[in-house]
């Protein structure tokens, strides 16, 4: 590397909280990073940083959680994501020119820039998908506002074009971006070129000298990151381990990908000031500029309910009265529903007993302060619809059930008064959370009533919901054993030595060694499985792979993309990045659909 003395103060006059990780995987990387979010954020903090950010492979999904974790615990998260840039367009799929393409880290700086990011990983997925989700120089121009560029890793386009001697190629390229970001795009250096790293890398030090030449010649400034893929040396073995559960390989495959030559740790900041901090203190100072520069807020506990479409001269308010108290007339007073759409909530109320009325008040007085009456005019809308349309629904189960409004709108058929069941169970304004309907169709009719409140509210208004599956006890052994070619017949009983689950939740392979006798015994004595057990254990809760939950749909009150970032799923359909919780965190209104055989099995032939 080519050093020349800066003329910034050297590494002395730094400290720990001048460097911040720009570039970071967590286990939303599926397959590839290992990095469990809280370690990251508890790491970050014992070594003296103050911001982090999270740049996990072409997805946005681990961000809440990273955002809610770090701000806990008094750090500042950066929201980013390394995307991948399609070789020419984004919807050009041709195997022999496309299937290449380029790392690049993008970093919100602002709630714009957070918008342009869910934008950006959004249409990536659902409009770039090949092999990778990957979004090109087009969309880059589009949406960029709000957005700091880094240049990205050896696998970047600039890291590319200087890797094959291509420097004029590197220039345009860079020349390009900085036409675009201006002051928002950097040039990215990174550690394991330095020849004081412990993983020096000649390729990535012949990287860093172009990024050096480049950032003399254009003005453009620089900075230093690690690109971590896991929390400390020591889970460096691991990592290796789960690439191989990614690429179905074997450890002992001498052709396999492995990453076994670099350090990709969140390396202690006193080393990269000790590599750095003398010749180019100004590519540590800038990891800060930019955290300084990035201040996003995401505003969680929102109430975004779509606005059901109303008759004319109706408010909400006054719609969902009209339709409760018709529902009660005909309900409790055996009248016909054409009679009941006749009369106004003040003609009915009278004909109602003293119970009936008092319970109708209390629990519409409730809704309307906690603002969900869009909510149940919603939920009564395609329930109705869908019994108009001879489509089965169960009869209510859950809290729900003792609510007499949703009773009164044919939401259940479980009559709250007879039972003696309790509203506050579903809806109390002492604890505040969205209303929890489980809604429960025939299986062969679901996606009828999905597809109607697609139409009713917008196609890109509604979306189905992800769910991760996790590398838990058995699967962890299992998936170890096999990468270590432990012979199956031992694998399987080393694998069914795990206990199961208790009451639902998984016990951590950490507790079971040392409280599970049998498991104990063996990870004593067996040197085979304590080394299946030992690598199990830190991969264990890893997210293996993302799927569809069996019943979450969301509806949201405007595009979905404006609040969330969506993915194409391995069923092929849309699905939001973050999981069920996430989504009602946000304040956007969840459906639980389910689909039942047996609904469908009891219609009478």
């Amino acid at each position: 590397m080519t050093e020349g003395k800066s003329e910034q103060s050297s590494s002395a006059a730094l400290k720990p909280s001048d460097f911040v990780h720009l570039h970071n995987h967590t286990f939303h990387s599926v397959l590839d990073g290992l990095t469990k979010i809280h370690d990251l954020v508890d790491k970050v903090k014992e070594l003296g940083m103050e911001a982090a950010a999270v740049t996990d492979h072409g997805t946005m999904s681990g961000i809440l959680d990273y955002y809610k974790t770090a701000k806990k615990a008094g750090i500042k998260p950066i929201i980013g994501i390394e995307t991948y840039v399609a070789t020419r367009s984004r919807f050009d799929r041709d195997p022999g020119k496309d299937k290449q393409r380029f790392h690049l880290t993008v970093l919100a700086m602002n709630n714009t820039g957070f918008h342009n990011l869910m934008k950006l990983s959004t249409r990536a997925n659902l409009e770039g998908m090949y092999y990778k989700p990957r979004i090109d120089h087009d969309l880059l121009e589009e949406l960029n506002e709000g957005l700091i560029v880094l240049s990205g890793c050896a696998s970047g386009e600039i890291g590319v074009a200087l890797k094959e001697d291509d420097y004029d190629r590197a220039r345009e390229i860079a020349k390009w971006y900085k036409s675009i970001f201006g002051d928002r795009y950097y040039l990215e250096l990174q550690d394991h070129g330095h020849p004081k790293s412990n993983t020096h890398w000649d390729v990535q030090a012949k990287i860093n000298e172009g990024l050096i030449k480049l950032s003399k010649e254009l003005d453009i400034e620089m900075v230093v990151t690690c690109d971590g893929h896991y929390l400390t040396h020591e889970y460096q073995d691991a990592h290796e381990i789960l690439l191989c559960v990614g690429t179905g390989s074997y450890l002992s495959d001498e052709k396999r990908m492995s990453l076994k030559d670099f350090e990709l740790h969140l390396t202690d900041p006193r080393d990269i000031i000790d590599h750095w901090g003398e010749d180019f203190p100004e590519v540590i100072r800038n990891t800060k500029k930019i955290a300084d520069r990035c201040d996003v807020e995401i505003e969680l506990g929102r109430i975004l309910i779509p606005k059901y479409p109303l008759p004319d001269g109706e408010n909400e308010h006054s719609y969902l009265l009209r339709l409760t108290y018709q529902g009660l007339l005909q309900r409790y007073n055996g009248a016909s529903k054409e009679e009941a759409e006749k009369l106004d909530p003040d003609e009915i109320i009278p004909r109602l007993s003293d119970e009936v009325r008092e319970r109708a008040e209390m629990e519409l007085g409730v809704m309307g302060n906690m603002g969900y009456e869009g909510y149940f005019l919603i939920v009564q809308d395609f329930i109705n619809w869908g019994k108009s349309q001879g489509i089965v629904f169960g009869p209510g189960r859950g809290s729900a059930a003792g609510s007499i409004v949703a009773y009164a709108l044919n939401i259940t058929d479980l009559d709250p008064l007879k039972y003696g069941l309790l509203f506050e169970r579903f809806l109390n304004p002492d604890r505040i959370s969205m209303p929890d309907i489980d809604v429960d169709i025939q299986d062969t009719r679901r996606d009828e009533v999905i597809e109607y409140c697609a139409k009713k509210y917008g196609e890109d208004h509604v979306s189905n919901i992800a769910t991760f599956g996790k590398m838990f006890g058995r699967m962890a052994v299992r998936d170890v054993a096999r990468v270590l070619e432990v012979p199956y017949a031992e694998s399987d009983r080393l694998a069914k030595l795990v206990p199961p689950p208790s009451q639902g939740r998984h016990i951590p392979l950490s507790v079971s060694i040392k409280e599970d006798a049998d498991l104990r015994n063996e990870y004593e004595n067996n040197p085979t499985a304590k080394e299946v057990l030992d690598y199990a254990i830190q991969l264990e809760g890893t997210i293996r792979s993302h799927g569809v939950h069996a019943c979450g749909v969301v509806i949201a009150p405007d595009t979905l993309v404006n609040y969330i970032p969506l993915e194409m799923a391995q069923k092929g359909v849309v699905a939001t990045q973050f999981p069920m919780g996430e989504v009602e965190e946000l304040g956007l209104l969840k459906m639980d659909f389910w689909g039942f055989r047996t609904l469908r099995l009891s219609i009478t032939p």
